[in-house]
């Protein structure tokens, strides 16, 4: 943890919120129709295969797992002063007729949420979609709702919150960086 962060959830916490977040996915299934997990880049895919894991675990029928890049979907990416880094979409699966989950990490405004729909609709019509976050901060621009939330948790707007976690971190944790650390943000860092 670096100075100004208080950890909201150790990883030990955040493997729990991940399972009852597994088991809640799992209760919404719809049998016959095949689901899928499309995590948004870059923490939502690791998310997403872990609530593939859990859902295995628990006994349910095989969830794939997608990835989805929104670099290009982004409502502000004329105000991006860098060149956009593609991380690229992996769909190993076909979109029309399935129950997709949108997993991510953090929802906050709901602009990314937004560019996700956006992206997955272009590859094909799916039966439904659903939301799957790890925290709900609040602060919604568009009217997004997740329909499978781990933690709700209270910031102030400014505040930044930040999900580590494991291939892409060392440790799995969620952190809380409040605004008053004095640490000032990019408009980029703030649109996380």
């Amino acid at each position: 943890m670096n100075i100004g962060e208080e950890r909201v959830c150790d990883g030990g916490e955040v493997a729990v919120l991940i399972s009852a977040m597994a088991e809640r996915i799992g209760e919404g299934r719809r049998p016959g129709v095949p689901l899928h997990l499309v995590g948004i880049r870059a923490r939502g895919v690791p998310l997403a295969k872990s609530l593939a894991r859990e859902l295995a675990a628990s006994g349910e029928p095989e969830a794939t797992v997608g990835a989805v890049d929104i670099t290009l979907y982004r409502d502000d990416l004329n105000q991006v002063r860098r060149w956009p880094v593609l991380k690229g979409t992996e769909i190993p699966f076909d979109v029309d007729g399935a129950d997709i989950v949108l997993v991510d990490d953090v929802l906050f405004t709901g602009r990314t949420i937004r560019a996700a729909l956006n992206a997955i609709c272009d590859l094909g019509r799916p039966s439904r979609i659903g939301l799957a976050v790890l925290v709900d901060r609040g602060h919604r621009e568009l009217p997004i709702e997740p329909d499978v939330v781990g933690l709700t948790l209270n910031t102030d707007r400014d505040d930044r919150v930040q999900v580590r976690l494991q291939p892409i971190d060392s440790v799995d944790e969620i952190v809380r960086i409040p605004a008053a650390s004095g640490r000032s943000q990019s408009r980029e860092e703030r649109l996380q």
